[in-house]
């Protein structure tokens, strides 16, 4: 289970998000057996999905965070509730390269450079809002943090981290973003910026034991936080038979027929739990007799 803690600001002008997120990055190394890189690269999407899917408002609003670039991981997909609670998935999740320049797993290079992330946020609108830029990096957190200078106009600072061991197992992972309200002045931009520049990465952070409460006091320190909320959010999938059947549906009547006339079984698998979902010929049919014909 994670833990997502928020405070701000005593005027109210900033505010950071923290989130240790040991226990989902696990949960995506176990489901999609990823490689090192890819489970870096993957956590750090699903880290910022599930901070950013916190801060919306409705109940039953999502966001979405979909990654499209040239590098050999293919597609990063993750889904966030607004508890926080998320799910992911790559489209090939073992992808071996050598370490960065840095000595650490490059992640970059795993997702590319030259792409795309898009957001999405559901809220229940007839069309849900979708932003899309260009990324910058590929190390996933500078990208959150322009999209938010870019699309949202919000100057945020992010910052996304996994630690994985020789064993392939997660030492640690976690990430923060803060945020400054509009009438932020230039002294409480200044000390942002202060704190920001003396912190240690998170993940070795939080590889020590420190708390996302003590971080973000580090993150806020001299403005007097105060704590805003928190919560425990956990890797979710919220696929079910129902779901699966409305998703055969939408292919359509014609090419459910044929699938059906081929009599055999048919097998769906979900690309976020990998949970599978088996049809009989009969059932497609019967799906058919309920899909649009076009």
């Amino acid at each position: 289970m994670g833990k997502l803690y928020r405070a701000i600001s005593a005027d109210g002008s900033a505010f950071a998000a923290v989130l240790d997120a040991k226990d989902i990055v696990s949960e995506i190394e176990k489901l999609h057996k990823t490689s090192a890189v890819v489970t870096a690269g993957l956590g750090r999407l699903t880290i910022a999905a599930s901070l950013m899917g916190y801060m919306l408002k409705g109940e039953d609003d999502s966001l979405t965070l979909r990654i499209d670039a040239d590098g050999p991981a293919g597609q990063l997909v993750a889904v966030s509730d607004s508890r926080g609670n998320v799910k992911s998935c790559v489209s090939n999740p073992v992808v071996e390269l050598p370490l960065n320049d840095k000595g650490k797993l490059d992640v970059a290079g795993a997702v590319g450079r030259d792409g795309t992330l898009a957001v999405v946020k559901d809220m229940g609108l007839r069309d849900p809002y979708v932003g899309v830029i260009p990324l910058v990096s590929g190390e996933i957190a500078e990208d959150v943090a322009n999209y938010y200078a870019i699309s949202e106009q919000i100057p945020t600072v992010c910052a996304l981290g996994v630690l994985v061991d020789t064993d392939l197992s997660v030492k640690s992972a976690g990430g923060f973003i803060v945020q400054l309200l509009p009438f932020a002045d230039e002294k409480c931009i200044d000390i942002i910026e202060k704190n920001v520049a003396a912190m240690r990465p998170v993940s070795a952070l939080l590889d020590e034991g420190v708390t996302p409460e003590q971080i973000a006091d580090m993150l806020l320190e001299g403005l007097e936080p105060n704590e805003l909320d928190s919560a425990s959010p956990i890797y979710r999938c919220d696929c079910s038979r129902e779901r699966t059947e409305k998703v055969l549906i939408s292919i359509g009547q014609k090419e459910l027929r044929s699938i059906a006339a081929e009599g055999k079984d048919t097998e769906v698998k979900c690309h976020f739990c990998g949970k599978n979902y088996v049809f009989t010929p009969e059932e497609i049919s019967r799906l058919a007799e309920g899909a649009s014909e076009e």
